[in-house]
């Protein structure tokens, strides 16, 4: 008979329901810039505040040493906002630890590619782009962009920039290639962990008439003969390889690698082996304690 596997206590992070907070009663853990209020992210949230509401409640902590006041752990331009609509309520999440952490550290921003999915979404359910634009604090045709930016766009390179910080200005550059180079300007973005629109432009400069959709011309760089943009497209093609290459072997090497290091550390820990290698292979014992003394293999992302 197979015992039971014990299960260990745990406790829930926050409260589970929402607690209405007299705005009055929240104690800010930081303070805010004198000038945060002409800012553009203290501006757009407000404008969505207005038009739709709170979306995301504010983090709260109760405070152990003042009963009925709570410190303000996240969402301290949401409440200030909240202040000037002379909102005297908010609904907050209690969480049942008062460290002053920020939360939003723990969270993946939405890419481009995303955002331009959730404002599709809400326009087929019929909500107009002139009141996503005064959610969002943008001008209508701004909206109108992002909703045309994929159009031309191969799934593939979509599917390769989904979730990489793009500006919206990239894939209008991408439009004027064929998909394939599309693809290959994706390809060559993430490896060389690279997404301004300076990039995509050197990028569209090299492409060759063949890689531009039907009436499309090569965009011209002010001093570069087209013999430079040839060596150039030829190096760049050479890096990607080179690149791809790399990124093939590089868990295999990498895990090679830590294991070669604590091997080598255990080693050099041993008195003898040293005194061995103090005597006969001097030039070995540099080179073991140089690989020992690797902190940690980088990722793909760092070492680009």
């Amino acid at each position: 008979m197979i015992a039971p596997v014990p299960t260990r206590p745990f406790s829930l992070a926050f409260e589970p329901d929402l607690v209405n907070v007299s705005l009055a009663s929240l104690l800010p853990v930081k303070a805010l810039r004198p000038t945060v209020k002409i800012s553009q992210k203290y501006t757009q949230i407000a404008a969505s505040v207005r038009e739709i509401g709170l979306v995301e409640s504010p983090v709260v902590a109760r405070d152990r040493r003042m009963p009925g006041f709570f410190l303000l752990l996240d969402g301290h331009l949401r409440v200030e906002v909240l202040k000037d609509l002379e909102r005297t309520e908010v609904e907050c999440l209690v969480s049942t630890d008062d460290e002053a952490l920020t939360y939003n550290r723990r969270i993946n921003r939405l890419s481009v590619v995303q955002e331009r999915a959730m404002i599709v979404r809400a326009m087929e359910r019929g909500v107009s782009a002139d009141k996503i634009a005064a959610a969002l604090c943008v001008r209508p045709e701004s909206v109108r962009r992002r909703v045309r930016m994929l159009d031309g766009i191969c799934d593939e390179a979509v599917s390769l920039l989904r979730d990489k910080q793009c500006p919206i200005a990239v894939f209008e550059t991408m439009q004027k290639m064929r998909p394939i180079r599309q693809i290959e300007t994706a390809e060559l973005m993430v490896g060389a962990n690279n997404y301004t629109v300076n990039y995509a432009n050197a990028i569209l400069a090299m492409t060759p008439q063949s890689g531009l959709v039907d009436g499309g011309t090569r965009k011209t760089v002010k001093g570069v003969t087209p013999e430079t943009l040839a060596r150039m497209d030829r190096e760049l093609a050479k890096l990607q390889e080179a690149v791809t290459s790399i990124e093939e072997t590089y868990g295999r090497d990498n895990l090679e690698l830590t294991v070669v290091r604590g091997y080598l550390s255990k080693l050099l820990g041993n008195g003898r082996v040293v005194r061995y290698l103090v005597q006969n292979r001097p030039e070995f014992l540099d080179e073991f304690q140089a690989i020992a003394d690797i902190k940690a293999p980088l990722t793909i992302e760092a070492a680009a």
